[in-house]
């Protein structure tokens, strides 16, 4: 039996992780759950089998989050093989260059002692064709998830990812650790998959010597990352791949942007494009971390799904590299009547002689005290990430691999989806303009997403959606061809005039005149190709109260939120009194003596028999 203990607060708050929320299951399409003993639950996902206590919650649309994980892993496994296997070329080359009259003797030894010392023996010959899964491969990846829970994560990286050389499954909580060991002999992964009992960046720590580095570190808790960034970018090898998830989105999304700042060193804003802000957000936040130690990143996949975001991103070495991460970062100023809004870069690359390169601090702002549209105030945010947040390559590879086998996945069909989006949008422009919104803001009827994307493209500029909102447009275009595109619109579609009141933005906007020629001629890019092939981008609700769950708690209280929902009804509800007991108060004419109804006065006026107006009074009385 599951045996309750006791957990000092301080260490309990910083163990708590999305796995261990106090939630019974509950059976859904996407997993296949039954009870073998009293105080567990097997659940099915993936190749995997695992033993969950009662009062640890499985989320099954998390599945698409695991269901991606590998995916990537499995891609970047291959990538890292292939790479392993030109090395050996690439050091020869190496060393005949250094072998000169004026080459330094003793570091080219060296230098050769070393390279013979690498084993390569066992890289395979062709890629991934060569390695199994399941079974532990000498010269593999070494992967490491600090939050492991019950550990199915981990169990199905053992099972599902080739060239695994093995996976280390750790977590704060003893009790968990008992499960993660029992799921390691269940699904005979003694070997590969290893179990570890500590505090996640306390085990990063320890093993962030160059040699004892991690090359996939996975990092999903329960809310902010933030404590773990630290040890997590100094925890993975060079070029190695760090995957990280936030879920807490309402401090990202600008619902307190104070502490957004305090965690991620940025403070975010309530605009329409506020889940892309927050990717951007997270990136900088990492980079941040990185380049205190000489490293930076490259984003492969930035993903805003469901409630929560997933990164996907690369860690090397480069003093070079991380000057330039001044470049890559920008303040966002956003106008607080339309929407529209601006970026100001912290810092820009400027040429010298030869090769050099210094770094200049930008000039700006690039906006005026008020809006230059709608005449409102913009509020200020940031820094976020503004240079890509895909590579548009390692997403070709990675679709490849799951279309040469959708079964292999089952949420295959979203990944698709999402991922082909992805790969779609515009690389260097950040943040989108969310169409619904722009005509809400001039009260008009919404146009077509094919029409608007015409009239951008006809114009001259690019187009594209968005992965993170539905009828989103990310565009080069200027926001006062934006506005042109709209006033051309309601030329057809006018606005009612009782909106157009002065002081408004949509009086500010329709007064100003256009500017642009607008062309509503279909055109032959208007519908994107992930549009057309009508690819899955958002699943079904798959079960009610499907969303993020309660954070863990200290007691074995197993009761689930709709069971003490239903328990707590009605616990604070007011003393039982008449039906129309809170409208017998009379109204403030009433007690200045001006009220027309006199004696029959109450709070909502309805006329009532004498009788029933003397019992009111007596109520009136009795209350007072």
């Amino acid at each position: 039996m599951l045996r309750n203990i006791t957990i000092n607060s301080f260490l309990f708050i910083r163990s708590c992780r999305k796995a261990f929320c106090l939630r019974h299951f509950r059976f859904s399409v996407s997993c296949i759950m039954s009870c073998e003993e009293t105080d567990s639950i097997v659940v099915h996902e993936g190749k995997a089998e695992v033993h969950t206590p009662k009062s640890v919650f499985y989320n099954p649309v998390q599945e698409f989050n695991r269901d991606l994980t590998v995916a990537v892993i499995s891609q970047y496994a291959q990538e890292y093989f292939e790479n392993q296997k030109s090395k050996p070329n690439r050091r020869a080359k190496k060393t005949d260059e250094d072998n000169t009259p004026c080459s330094n003797t003793g570091n080219r030894d060296e230098i050769k002692t070393s390279l013979e010392n690498i084993d390569i023996s066992g890289t395979p010959e062709n890629g991934n064709a060569d390695l199994k899964c399941g079974e532990s491969f000498e010269n593999g990846i070494r992967i490491f998830e600090g939050l492991a829970a019950s550990g199915l994560r981990s169990v199905r990286f053992g099972l599902e990812i080739p060239g695994v050389k093995e996976v280390i499954a750790n977590d704060f909580d003893k009790n968990a650790v008992s499960f993660i060991e029992k799921n390691i002999e269940k699904n005979s992964l003694q070997g590969l998959v290893k179990s570890s009992c500590g505090d996640a960046a306390m085990v990063m720590y320890q093993n962030k010597s160059v040699a004892d580095r991690f090359d996939v570190i996975d990092l999903d808790p329960y809310g902010s990352p933030s404590v773990f960034l630290d040890a997590a970018v100094q925890a993975v090898k060079d070029g190695g791949l760090l995957c990280v998830t936030c879920t807490d989105l309402a401090v990202m999304c600008g619902n307190a942007g104070e502490t957004c700042y305090s965690k991620y060193g940025s403070m975010s804003l309530k605009g329409k494009f506020c889940h892309e802000m927050a990717l951007r957000i997270i990136l900088q936040s990492i980079e941040s971390h990185a380049n205190r130690y000489s490293r930076y990143i490259v984003p492969l996949i930035s993903m805003s799904a469901d409630f929560y975001l997933r990164v996907f991103v690369k860690v090397f070495t480069g003093q070079i590299k991380v000057k330039e991460a001044v470049s890559k970062l920008a303040m966002v100023y956003l106008c607080t009547g339309c929407g529209a809004y601006s970026l100001q870069r912290l810092g820009v690359k400027v040429p010298t002689k030869g090769d050099n390169v210094k770094f200049n601090p930008c000039t700006g702002p690039p906006v005026g005290p008020r809006c230059d549209h709608c005449g409102f105030k913009h509020h200020f945010g940031g820094p976020i990430w503004v240079d890509p947040i895909h590579d548009v390559d390692f997403i070709q590879s990675v679709l490849r691999n799951i279309q040469e086998d959708p079964n292999q996945l089952r949420t295959s069909e979203r990944i698709v989806g999402m991922l082909s989006v992805m790969s779609e949008e515009l690389p260097d422009v950040p943040l989108y303009y969310i169409l619904d919104e722009l005509c809400n803001t001039l009260h008009c009827t919404p146009l077509s997403l094919q029409l608007f994307r015409s009239a951008v493209l006809n114009a001259g500029y690019r187009v594209s959606m968005s992965h993170a909102a539905k009828n989103s447009h990310k565009t080069d275009a200027p926001m006062s061809l934006i506005w042109d595109i709209m006033r051309e619109w309601i030329k057809d579609n006018p606005v009612k005039l009782h909106r157009l009141k002065e002081g408004t933005p949509v009086k500010c906007i329709l007064e100003k005149e256009q500017k642009h020629r607008v062309s509503f001629d279909l055109h032959p890019d208007a519908n994107p190709k992930s549009r057309q092939q009508g690819l899955l981008r958002w699943q079904k609700n798959p079960e009610r109260e499907w969303g993020p769950k309660p954070r863990a708690k200290k007691s074995g209280n197993s009761q689930t939120m709709v069971e003490c929902r239903e328990e707590k009804q009605g616990k604070r509800k007011a003393k039982q009194v008449p039906p129309d007991y809170r409208k017998q108060f009379p109204c403030k004419k009433f007690k200045q003596g001006h009220c027309e109804h006199g004696s029959d006065c109450c709070y909502s006026h309805e006329m009532v028999s004498t009788e029933d107006a003397k019992t009111m009074g007596t109520l009136q009385e009795n209350w007072s």
